[in-house]
C-alpha cells in the first residue's frame, strides 16, 4: 500500500528533478558568461581608470584653506578624483549655503548614495558568487540519478554520460563562483578607500564652510546670524 502511494510522488519528484537539469546547466553557463564579462570590466577599470586616479588627499584638502567656492571647485574639477567623486563634491558646493545641520544632512545622503552605487555593483558578482556553486551542485547531483539506474543495468555509456555532465556542472559552478568572489573582492577594496577618501573630503568642506560662516557673522555689522 505504502510502494503504491510513494510510486507516483517519486515519479513526480523525478519528472521535477529531470526537467530542472537542463534550466540549471542555462542558468550555470550564463553565469560564467556574466563573471567573463564582470572580468573583463574589472580590467577596464583597473587599467582606464584606477590607474589614473592617484590623489593626495591630505594635499588636496590642504588647498582648500582660505579659498572661496569657486576656488575650490576648479581645484576639484583640476584634481584626478573619479567624475562622481567631482559630482558629489560639486554638489556640495552649489549647496554651501544652507544652515550647517542641512549641510551635513546632504552630505551624508550624498555619501549614502555613493555608497549604495557601489553596492549595486559589487552585488552582481557576490550573487554569482553565491549562486554558482548551488546550481553546480544541483546540476551534479541531478545526472547522478540516471547514472546510478544505468549502473545497475550495465550501461556504461549513459553512466559516463551522467559523470562527465556531473563534473562539467561543478567546475563550471566552481569556475563562475571563484571569479566573481575574486572580482567582489577587489572592487569592495577599491571602493571602500573611493568612500573613505570622499568622506575625507567632504568633512573638509563642511570645516571650510561653516568657518567662512563664521566670519561672515562676526563681519556682519549687526551681529546678525547668516
Amino acid at each position: 500500500m505504502t510502494a503504491t502511494i510513494l510510486e507516483p510522488l517519486k515519479d513526480t519528484m523525478n519528472i521535477i528533478s529531470s526537467g530542472l537539469l537542463m534550466p540549471t546547466i542555462a542558468v550555470l553557463l550564463l553565469l560564467l558568461a556574466l563573471s567573463v564579462l564582470e572580468l573583463g570590466g574589472v580590467l577596464v577599470e583597473a587599467f582606464m581608470e584606477r590607474r589614473k586616479m592617484n590623489v593626495n588627499v591630505p594635499d588636496l584638502v590642504g588647498t582648500f584653506q582660505g579659498k572661496d567656492a569657486g576656488e575650490i571647485m576648479n581645484e576639484i574639477e583640476h584634481s584626478r578624483l573619479f567624475r562622481r567623486q567631482k559630482t558629489a563634491l560639486g554638489e556640495m558646493i552649489k549647496h554651501k549655503s544652507l544652515p550647517t545641520v542641512s549641510r551635513q544632512a546632504l552630505a551624508r545622503r550624498l555619501l549614502a548614495g555613493e555608497e549604495l552605487h557601489y553596492a549595486r555593483i559589487t552585488n552582481r558578482t557576490d550573487l554569482v558568487a553565491r549562486l554558482g556553486p548551488m546550481l553546480g551542485l544541483m546540476a551534479t547531483l541531478i545526472p547522478l540519478g540516471p547514472g546510478m539506474i544505468a549502473l545497475g543495468q550495465g550501461d556504461t555509456k549513459t553512466l559516463a554520460d551522467s559523470l562527465l555532465t556531473a563534473f562539467d556542472a561543478t567546475v563550471t559552478g566552481l569556475a563562475a563562483a571563484g571569479i566573481a568572489f575574486a572580482i567582489s573582492r577587489l572592487r569592495k577594496r577599491w571602493y571602500e578607500d573611493y568612500v573613505s577618501s570622499l568622506e575625507a573630503i567632504m568633512e573638509s568642506l563642511l570645516e571650510v564652510f561653516a568657518r567662512e560662516q563664521r566670519i561672515k557673522e562676526q563681519e556682519a555689522p549687526d551681529g546678525r546670524r547668516g
